[in-house]
């Protein structure tokens, strides 16, 4: 297979060599080129022999000499060279199973690709692998590979995937971690279903692989308004919350006696429904697991309160609103007092959004659509400015879930809104309009 060449870059050494857009890649080195990876790997070499095929289907062969990491100047149609690989399963706690009608079409596809887990550090099952595939990450070493397991037992995976392979796909974290491929893995759970005695397994057996397996995320499974017709599923509350925590405090009690240090964690959401304490920063080591909602909270307390701390303001005229989900209002609300408190002048207001797209149970920031965030302000005094949470809009541009940009939000509400950054520094100044 040959992947074709959509532009050269200005001045690099594949316009040197006289490479045109409309050729193709066939190999690199005597080395086939699929897909990125392929790509990715060979291109590294200081010595490159390019076997392409022109547009009008002439071979040629073109040699390059580079630095090791030096990019040659090729671009692709896209990231992957080829399509994208959706998911094959049905989980029964699967979101975009849940998601409403009438939604911009990419929000429904399911992807299980390993290659956007190198590359994205998206979670995969390993349904789709094939042993070839599973040969060629060993022998890249593509590290780490990020694994949706929800369950090492077997059996248990193939019902709640409703995919006869699930449970024997399980076999390709033993040959990861035998082979030295770090792994971070997600376990989501379903009450009644794959916690109590079935998350003490998993999390034992997980342990096994360690020091392959570097982290082990437990994520509550998310219920929207939307799952008729779905697998009946119960959310946890504060009793079942804490059992969950409970175990997994267990479970690192030995880990750590026998490792010195701990590699499971309880997502951000089962501390705030079990109303306990969210654990310190220093609990969660190098944060492995953020964008499965594991240690924000503690992050972005400890960010904002170090920049603070380091903040030369005295005093500031400034009067804005914070809009934020559910979950996170106590503590944007706390930081925002410790702001004012420090500030003179500064004035936050802080509101929390229902989220009346997914419904009431779903209340990460993340997930708030621009109508959700029009309701909770309509009507407020909301100061000289509007700052939304960073995980709102889609990654490639302004555009909330239900396709309403941060412009027409702006306009519907004749304020001026600006997303505020990922970081605790860059909500404290968003807050104080830089510092």
């Amino acid at each position: 297979m040959a992947v074709l060449i959509s532009q050269i870059q200005s001045g690099s050494l594949a316009e040197k060599k006289k490479i045109s857009a409309g050729d193709r890649l066939v190999s690199i080195n005597g080395n086939e080129i699929n897909d990125v990876l392929d790509y990715r790997f060979y291109i590294n070499e200081t010595k490159l022999i390019l076997l392409l095929e022109t547009a009008d289907r002439k071979s040629k062969l073109v040699m390059i000499k580079k630095d090791e990491f030096e990019d040659i100047g090729l671009e692709f149609e896209t990231y992957l060279m080829d399509r994208q690989r959706s998911c094959k399963n049905k989980c029964i706690f699967c979101f975009i199973d849940q998601l409403p009608k009438g939604l911009r079409k990419s929000l429904y596809f399911k992807d299980d690709d390993s290659r956007l887990s190198f590359l994205f550090g998206n979670y995969i099952t390993l349904t789709n692998l094939t042993d070839k595939e599973a040969e060629r990450i060993i022998k890249m070493h593509i590290s780490p590979v990020n694994i949706s397991v929800q369950t090492m037992n077997p059996e248990l995976r193939v019902k709640m995937m409703a995919n006869p392979k699930a449970g024997d796909s399980l076999k390709y974290l033993y040959k990861f971690a035998e082979a030295g491929i770090t792994i971070n893995t997600q376990l989501v759970l379903c009450p009644g279903i794959n916690d109590g005695d079935e998350l003490e397994f998993s999390l034992n057996e997980l342990s096994k692989l360690y020091p392959a397996v570097q982290s082990i995320a437990a994520v509550p499974v998310g219920l929207s308004d939307h799952r008729d017709g779905l697998y009946k599923l119960e959310p946890y509350n504060e009793k079942t919350a804490g059992e969950a925590i409970d175990i997994i405090d267990r479970f690192n009690e030995k880990f750590r006696a026998e490792h010195g240090e701990i590699i499971a964690y309880a997502a951000d959401e089962f501390y705030l429904k079990a109303k306990r304490d969210m654990p310190d920063a220093e609990y969660y080591n190098d944060f492995p697991q953020l964008e499965n909602g594991v240690g924000m909270w503690a992050l972005l307390k400890s960010e904002f309160e170090a920049a603070l701390n380091e903040c030369e303001t005295k005093e500031c005229n400034r009067r804005v609103t914070v809009v934020t989900g559910k979950a996170a209002y106590p503590l944007i609300s706390a930081l925002a007092e410790k702001a004012e408190e420090k500030i003179n002048g500064l004035t936050v207001n802080v509101t929390a959004a229902e989220n009346k797209l997914l419904g009431s149970m779903i209340t990460v920031s993340g997930l708030l659509c621009g109508a959700d965030i029009e309701a909770a302000v309509r009507g407020l005094d909301l100061g000289e400015e509007l700052i939304i949470p960073p995980n709102c809009l889609r990654s490639e541009g302004d555009m909330f879930l239900d396709d309403m940009t941060v412009e027409e939000l702006s306009q519907r509400l004749e304020i001026k809104v600006t997303q505020n950054g990922p970081s605790g520094e860059d909500l404290l100044s968003a807050m104080t309009g830089g510092f």
